[in-house]
Order: structure tokens, then C-alpha cells, then sequence
């Protein structure tokens, strides 16, 4: 049996200890285990036709992860690539087609699956988040053998309560927002921190709901800047301090506008994110005639190594994924549901949106986190 393991994505804390998880016991059962770089880039890098190179694909053993875990990130390094949808810019030399049209993409999953055929993989694990595990998804209906492990720090994988990274981005987040507190505190200011969250604004809700922030913005639910102006207000009139903290997801806009997105597509369709704090603060500046602090902690939340749960997810993550390979499974997607480690199809991936349940948690006129039953919800109230 040999296994391939890729990350594909944004990085999060979690990813190596679950790859040393599924490579030391791949290893005990006497399989082995290669490691695709840089996600599904790796697999489209590689020529069928050559000798393999190592800067596309690595043969994996003990010593190869055996103090991978103490740090974030992925040793394997991540791409956001999706060989069903090539633009020819990013298409290897030696299968460029002469006279191509520029913008006209590819779809190179033919020369994907020659590579695997090439390689020799028994069953391809990807860990990723919605875009990645598409694409092992589509690998799966073309019938090769796939199980997937959730990871994203937005935690918004359709079929699964929790995935990697997510415990680790909220705890960086609660640290830097009492510690701005400080600052927001000693010169009286109003605190916008902008945190990552395209689609589900559950890390701005969660944490604002740990951290006791007065005001949340999360990308479900458009928010009027008046009245965010008038609440916020309110709110710093009431602190002893008299200061005001608002967390906003990226994806968050305002009623009449649009989400603020910058630059090209990328592989997926998707346009970079980032600066509605910016906006936010800026509009409230003039609102209000306060000075605003602005700070968007970004990248910071998914850097450095991964808090207890998050190691504790990943590795039995990847225990489930090898169980699932031991007894001979396919297309399945490991998950945890209502605290219950669980697998479901892969498929289910692309049966619904996960998102942020505002009816349970959310006060849509105050803009802040409301939670008040939590009797039968899962840990991460998701």
C-alpha cells in the first residue's frame, strides 16, 4: 500500500502533527507514505515521464516528521491550485499546449491521474478546506481512492462541526483582543479588529463572545453604519475606560454595500479579501469624531503552533483517515459531529454551505453575539 498525503490552502496550525500522525502509523502498518508539495500543484509538476523530483514529491518516514508537530504550518508547504480549472500562465512547460488561449483555463485532471498511475498511489489524503477537498472530491468520481480531512480556520467545511485550526485562530484572537485592550483603554479610542472569514463569520462571533467584545460584525448578516455608530457610542460612554471594541469579519458589509474584495481569481474563483475593518473604522471616525485603532490580525491568527485541541483534532483526524484506508473505504470525508468523531461522503462537501446559525447565536439589531441555549449544541456551538 502506499499512501500520498498533501495540504492544499491557507496554512493553520495543526497540519504537520496530523501528517505525523498518518505517516507513523501508515509505517507501523508496514505501508508507505509520500508527501505531494505544495497541494495539488505537486501532482501537476510533476512529468509522468521523467525521474520524479524531490521539489514536487518526497518520500515520508519517521524521521522525516518526527519534530514536525511542535511547530504551525504545513512542512509540506500549500498552494491554492485546482488542476480541474488551469489558467495557461500556471500550466507546467511540458504540457503547454502551443497557440493557447491566455484566459482560457484546463482541465488537466487526465494528466493528474497519470501521475498518480506513475507514482504508484494506492489512496490520495488530502487535508484542506473547501476548495482543495473539491478537488479530491472530483479525484474520488474518477475513481480514485480518496479520504479527506478537514482543515480551515474559518471552520466552515460543509459536514463537519470542527475542523483543523480553528480552536488555534480563535485563542490567538482573544489574546490579541484583550491585548489591545491596553492601548484602546490608555487613549480612549474605538478598537476595530478585522479578522479572517470569508463566507462564516464564526470566528468574529466566537471570538467576540470569549472576549466580551461590545460590537461583532459577521459576514451573514449586512450592518448598518449609523446605527453601528450610535451602539458603539454607547457603549463607550458605559466603559469606565471609556473605550469601545469591535470585531469584524472580512467578508462583513455594510446594507448598502458590497463585500470588499481586491486583485484577481484565483484557482477557485475567489477575489482576496481584506480592509473592511479599514472602512469600518474610517466610517465611524466620521461619524462619531473619535479616533479609531485599526488592526487586522490576518495571518497572526493561524501562526505558530497549534493550541491542545487543535493537536489532539488533528491526530485523531488522521487516525480515522487511516482506519478508513485499513478497511478498504473510499470517497469519505473524516469529520467530527456533536463532539462525535464521525466520516461522511465527500460529496457532502458540495450539498450545503456551512454558515453561522443567526437565529441561535446572533442578535441582528444589536450586532453582537447572543447566546443563551446551548443545551444539545456542539462544543464550538457550530
Amino acid at each position: 500500500m502506499r499512501i500520498a498525503v498533501l495540504t492544499g490552502g491557507g496554512d493553520v496550525p495543526g497540519l504537520n502533527p496530523a501528517i505525523k500522525a498518518l505517516v507513523n502509523r501508515a509505517i507501523d502498518n508496514g505501508y508507505e507514505v509520500l508527501g505531494i508539495r505544495r497541494g495539488w500543484k505537486g501532482l501537476v509538476q510533476v512529468n509522468p515521464d521523467t525521474e520524479v523530483d524531490e521539489e514536487w514529491v518526497i518520500r515520508l518516514d519517521r524521521e522525516a516528521v518526527r519534530r514536525v508537530d511542535r511547530s504551525g504550518g504545513t512542512f509540506l508547504h500549500t498552494s491554492r491550485t485546482n488542476p480541474g480549472s488551469m489558467k495557461p500562465a500556471d500550466i507546467p512547460e511540458f504540457l503547454a499546449e502551443p497557440g493557447s488561449v491566455p484566459d482560457k483555463t484546463q482541465d488537466l485532471t487526465p494528466h493528474v491521474l497519470r501521475v498518480i498511475e506513475k507514482l504508484g498511489i494506492d489512496c490520495l489524503v488530502p487535508i484542506g478546506g473547501d476548495d482543495t477537498l473539491s478537488y479530491g472530491e472530483r479525484l474520488s468520481r474518477e475513481g480514485m481512492r480518496v479520504i479527506g480531512i478537514p482543515k480551515t480556520m474559518d471552520n466552515d467545511v460543509y459536514g463537519t462541526d470542527y475542523c483543523i485550526g480553528f480552536s488555534t485562530a480563535v485563542t490567538r484572537s482573544v489574546e490579541f483582543i484583550h491585548a489591545l485592550r491596553t492601548s484602546a483603554g490608555s487613549h480612549e479610542r474605538i478598537a476595530v479588529v478585522e479578522l479572517f472569514g470569508r463566507n462564516s463569520g464564526e470566528t468574529s462571533l466566537i471570538a467576540a463572545y470569549l472576549s466580551s467584545v461590545d460590537r461583532a460584525l459577521i459576514s451573514e448578516v449586512p450592518f448598518d453604519l449609523n446605527k453601528l455608530a450610535r451602539l458603539v457610542m454607547d457603549d463607550k460612554k458605559r466603559n469606565p475606560s471609556n473605550y469601545a471594541m469591535i470585531t469584524v469579519s472580512e467578508g462583513a458589509h455594510p446594507i448598502e454595500g458590497q463585500v470588499m474584495e481586491s486583485g484577481q481569481e484565483d484557482a477557485f474563483g475567489h477575489r482576496k479579501l481584506g480592509g473592511v475593518g479599514q472602512n469600518v473604522g474610517d466610517a465611524l471616525k466620521h461619524l462619531t469624531g473619535q479616533n479609531i485603532i485599526y488592526q487586522q490580525l490576518a495571518y497572526l491568527m493561524r501562526s505558530g503552533a497549534p493550541d491542545s485541541l487543535d493537536l489532539m483534532v488533528a491526530a485523531n483526524f488522521a487516525h480515522m483517515a487511516m482506519g478508513l484506508i485499513e478497511r478498504g473505504e473510499s470517497g469519505r470525508l473524516v469529520c467530527l459531529q456533536r463532539g462525535v468523531y464521525s466520516d461522511v461522503p465527500i460529496a457532502t462537501l458540495s450539498q450545503g454551505k456551512k454558515r453561522v446559525n443567526v437565529a441561535e447565536l446572533y442578535d441582528t439589531d444589536n450586532y453582537r453575539p447572543r447566546i443563551r441555549h446551548v443545551l444539545g449544541m456542539p462544543m464550538f456551538l457550530t
